[in-house]
């Protein structure tokens, strides 16, 4: 095959990637939720768009915004360091009660689960309005029935949870020994050693201290002895 043959279609196979990368930008631009590189492929006729998203990364890494994948969503978000020009409204922080953010964890690190799971790991009952915040916040949802006796509602996260917290899979979630060096989570092993400790030292102390009742009859004297010998108080 002649050399300028196999250039032109270098040249034309190149026009085509540009063009799917144009398509895909295209694409993520006007949806109004993230998508899918399954969806992607649908909109643009089953086209193969993993290298066009890997390219278009790239691209904007270094830019004003960002092409990030959350959850195997893809979506465009502002970059970082450049959020706080954007802001123009004071953000009012809503504060997860504890009994929610123990849910939300179990859920993360246990997902799917039903609520008498959650409700075994926390030892206590769980509120059908704490899961009902957080399906409100947009951080869990229902992810269809368990197949046993009764079929309970299971729960798992979902995308918007990864993208608030800015992570990309459930995988990149903090590790048992990340949350202990974070000290988030004291080793349970040091906390039992401690309790025992804190029983022994309780115990010891209380072998120390005095029965009054071995010392009562000395402090108070024999009523016996004062009825025979009234006359030696005089």
């Amino acid at each position: 095959m002649p050399e300028a043959e196999t250039e032109a279609m270098s040249d034309e196979q190149r026009v085509e990637a540009d063009d799917l990368v144009r398509a895909v930008e295209a694409c993520l631009f006007a949806s109004e939720e993230p998508l899918t590189r399954e969806q992607i492929s649908a909109h643009l006729g089953g086209a193969e768009v993993k290298d066009a998203l890997a390219t278009l990364a790239e691209h904007y890494s270094e830019r004003g915004i960002h092409l990030v994948e959350r959850g195997k969503r893809w979506h465009f978000e502002t970059a970082p360091d450049l959020a706080h020009l954007l802001r123009r409204e004071k953000e009012q922080l809503r504060r997860l009660s504890r009994a929610a953010t123990e849910v939300l964890a179990i859920i993360a690190y246990h997902e799917p689960v039903s609520r008498a799971e959650i409700e075994a790991i926390r030892g206590v009952q769980t509120s059908g309005g704490t899961l009902d915040v957080l399906m409100e916040a947009g951080w869990v949802r229902i992810a269809g029935r368990r197949e046993v006796p009764g079929r309970p509602v299971i729960y798992a996260t979902t995308p918007e949870f990864l993208t608030h917290f800015g992570l990309s899979s459930r995988k990149d979630l903090p590790g048992l020994a990340e949350l202990k060096a974070s000290g988030l989570l004291d080793p349970v092993e040091d906390a039992y050693d401690d309790m025992m400790a804190e029983r022994s030292e309780e115990q010891d102390s209380g072998d120390d201290e005095p029965e009054e009742a071995e010392y009562a009859p000395e402090d108070e004297g024999d009523p016996e002895d004062t009825l025979e010998n009234p006359g030696e108080s005089a």
